[in-house]
C-alpha cells in the first residue's frame, strides 16, 4: 500500500555544471598472478586523475566483478566525493561496463580510460586545445602512436589530402612513445622511423597527430547518444571495442586525432619504480580546484554515401601498398623511410 505523495514526482532534475565525464571500468577479481599489482596501479591511476583534472570533471567508476577490498576502497572514495558515481556489477565484461557508465548521462565530453593509465599535468587543457582547433575532431587521444596512422583515418586523410598542413613532422616525445611499447610487453613495438616521424595536421599554429588508440581517449559526448548495441557477449576483445569506441567516430563524420605530445602513460600490470615516483608527486598535490573553459564543439553533418566513399572506397585506393608508399613520400618521408613505415 502506498500512502502519501512522492515529493520527487514531476520535479525536474537539478542541473549540475559538470561537462566532462571520465568512465573507468575496473576488473580486479583478486591479487594473484596477472592481478598481483593491479590494485596499486589502480590507485596510481585515480590519484593522477584527481591531481590533474579540473573541478567540472565527473568521475564514474564501474567495478566490474572486482573483489571486496577494491570495492571497499572505491566506496571510500565515493564517500569522500573524490569520485562522483560508483557502479558495482558482477563481471559483465569491459564494454558492457563502459556502456553502464555512459548511460543515463549527457556530458559534452566523455573520456573512456583503462584503469592502468597515469594522467599527466595539463592533459585536459591539451585535449581541449585539439577540439577547439580542429572542429571535426570526434576523438582525441593522449598518447601519440604513429602506428595508428591507417586505423580508421581515411576520412581525415581524404578531407586534407591536398593540404600542405597534412604532413610528417618530428615526433615531439619519442621516449614516451617508446615507453608505450614497453608497457604492452614489446620493446620493439615501434620501428625507428615510427619514433622519428608521425603524420600530423596543422591549423592555427596548433598540431594534432593523425589516428589514435582507445585505451585512453576523450570523445564528443554526442557520439554515444545512439549506442550501436545495448550489450555484448564478449568479456574482452572480439569486435565489441571497435564497435563502441572506434566506428561511431567515423560513422558520424568525425576525425580520430591525438595530442602531439604525450599526456598520459600506459602502466600495464606490473608495478615499477617510475610509477612509484610519479605517484608520490601526484599524492603531494591536493585535489585540483582549477577551472578550464569549456571547449566549443562545432556541429557536423555527414551521410552514408560520404562515409562509404571516404572510409571504404578511398581507403581501398589510397592504402594499397604501392599508392600508400607514394603518399608517404609526398607527405614528407624519404623513399627509404616510406619503405619501412
Amino acid at each position: 500500500m502506498r500512502i502519501g505523495f512522492n515529493p520527487n514526482k514531476d520535479n525536474p532534475i537539478i542541473e549540475n555544471d559538470f561537462f566532462h565525464q571520465i568512465v573507468i571500468p575496473v576488473y580486479i577479481p583478486n591479487f594473484e598472478g596477472y592481478f598481483k599489482d593491479s590494485f596499486k596501479i589502480l590507485k596510481y591511476c585515480l590519484h593522477s586523475l584527481f591531481a590533474n583534472s579540473h573541478d567540472k570533471t565527473f568521475v564514474t567508476v564501474v567495478s566490474n566483478g572486482s573483489c571486496d577490498e577494491v570495492v571497499l576502497y572505491l566506496n571510500d572514495l565515493l564517500q569522500k566525493k573524490e569520485i562522483h558515481e560508483l557502479i558495482i556489477v558482477h563481471n559483465i565484461g569491459k564494454i558492457n561496463a563502459i556502456i553502464k557508465g555512459i548511460s543515463g548521462h549527457n556530458f559534452q565530453l566523455i573520456t573512456v580510460t583503462d584503469a592502468d593509465v597515469m594522467f599527466l599535468k595539463d592533459w585536459q587543457k591539451e585535449t581541449y586545445h585539439v577540439f577547439n582547433n580542429f572542429p571535426k575532431a570526434g576523438l582525441v587521444g593522449l598518447v601519440p602512436n604513429s602506428k595508428m596512422v591507417k586505423h580508421l583515418t581515411a576520412n581525415v586523410v581524404f578531407d586534407n589530402y591536398f593540404s600542405k598542413k597534412l604532413k610528417f613532422t618530428k615526433v615531439e616525445n619519442p621516449n614516451s612513445m617508446q615507453k608505450f611499447g614497453v608497457s604492452v610487453g614489446s620493446e620493439n613495438y615501434f620501428k625507428d622511423i615510427h619514433l622519428q616521424k608521425y603524420l600530423t595536421l596543422e591549423k592555427n599554429n596548433s598540431k594534432a597527430v593523425i589516428g589514435s588508440g582507445h585505451f585512453v581517449a576523450t570523445y564528443r559526448g554526442d557520439i554515444f547518444k545512439e549506442l550501436p548495441f545495448q550489450s555484448t557477449a564478449f568479456a574482452l576483445g572480439g569486435d565489441s571495442e571497435n564497435l563502441l569506441l572506434d566506428y561511431p567516430v567515423v560513422k558520424n563524420g568525425f576525425w580520430r586525432l591525438t595530442t602531439p605530445n604525450n599526456h598520459a602513460y600506459h602502466m600495464g600490470n606490473t608495478n615499477e619504480q617510475w610509477m612509484v615516483d610519479l605517484n608520490a608527486t601526484n599524492e603531494s598535490i591536493e585535489m585540483m580546484n582549477f577551472q578550464l573553459e569549456q571547449p566549443v564543439l562545432a556541429s557536423n553533418s555527414t551521410n552514408s554515401f560520404s562515409n562509404w566513399f571516404k572510409n571504404k572506397l578511398f581507403y581501398r585506393i589510397n592504402y594499397q601498398k604501392k599508392i600508400w608508399k607514394l603518399f608517404l613520400q609526398w607527405k614528407g618521408l624519404t623513399k627509404a623511410q616510406a619503405q619501412h613505415y
